[in-house]
């Protein structure tokens, strides 16, 4: 089952070999692309984290999300980004079926962590500015609870897979691994629409609804409660922070999302192993992006 999605003569074995109908020199430069993001990103991501944890007027509870994303950010490039460069060194996925799940799920896992932090951020900037609770002030225990929530629920959505329910397998250029969108199971079916209903559109929903309120807000400069005069600068620049990095996620995330609908919609559909692999490396560079936009869109 786990190449059902593979059509071809004499079913071609990611485990064991790469994909004839790619010149290596593919492999080479996917391989350098991935090695040059995992390294930016490993680097990036863990300096934002350092530097909170050392400047105590960073630790805020809009940084510990922030943080957050960053720690997801870094473990999909550790463990995502690492598997994907050494597998396309050699060209097929050579280490095997237990690192293939485990790439899937760790990239999966991590991935809607990130997805999940910018939507608790979005909302989290829409209590501060539009004070729907009054005067409620946003504490650490908030940003802990949230994030405890994060994780959890991305937990939940990612491990069925490796149960039964769905599965992960190599995408189809063989050196990457993601949740089973090929299959035409009705039991992979069931598991692909609640994990992207739970963990794409909920999240970006949130993520909408929230800004679409700011923005009301913002335009009501007759409300006082959340005038621009009475909205401090500092909170202002946070939110123009925020609203980059979600443009910037989607941005990464969009193609991968179109891709994997279009997939699971037509199963049957022959696409280049390397145009349907694009998609899946472009949203990993997503890890690369946050730190930047948080460095130096935050006067701190």
């Amino acid at each position: 089952s786990l190449l059902s999605g593979f059509s071809g003569p004499g079913r071609w074995d990611p485990f064991r070999h790469p994909l004839d109908s790619i010149q290596p020199w593919h492999f080479r430069l996917l391989a350098a692309v991935m090695l040059v993001v995992t390294s930016l990103s490993l680097a990036e991501n863990l300096a934002v984290i350092l530097v909170t944890f050392k400047f105590k007027q960073l630790r805020q509870p809009v940084n510990y999300v922030i943080v957050n994303l960053s720690v997801a950010d870094f473990l999909v490039s550790l463990t995502g980004g690492t598997i994907s460069f050494l597998a396309n060194l050699k060209g097929y996925f050579y280490m095997g079926y237990w690192a293939c799940v485990l790439e899937g799920f760790a990239v999966t896992f991590f991935g809607i962590v990130a997805l999940w932090s910018l939507a608790l951020l979005a909302f989290e900037r829409y209590i501060v500015i539009c004070r729907p609770l009054g005067n409620m002030r946003l504490k650490g225990k908030h940003a802990a609870l949230g994030i405890a929530f994060v994780w959890t629920f991305s937990f939940i959505w990612t491990i069925p897979p490796t149960m039964g329910w769905s599965s992960y397998t190599t995408s189809k250029i063989g050196t990457t691994c993601e949740p089973n969108w090929y299959s035409g199971a009705y039991t992979d079916h069931t598991y692909i629409i609640a994990f992207f209903t739970t963990c794409f559109i909920v999240p970006l929903l949130v993520i909408l609804v929230s800004y679409g309120k700011l923005m009301q807000k913002l335009r009501k400069v007759s409300d006082t409660q959340c005038r621009l005069g009475t909205t401090r600068k500092p909170e202002r620049q946070v939110t123009r922070m925020v609203v980059v990095m979600i443009i910037a996620f989607l941005i990464c995330w969009m193609p991968y999302a179109a891709f994997s609908i279009l997939v699971t919609a037509y199963p049957s559909i022959e696409l280049d192993p390397r145009l349907a692999a694009i998609p899946a490396f472009f949203s990993k560079t997503a890890t690369v992006y946050n730190p930047i936009i948080y460095v130096f869109m935050n006067k701190q």
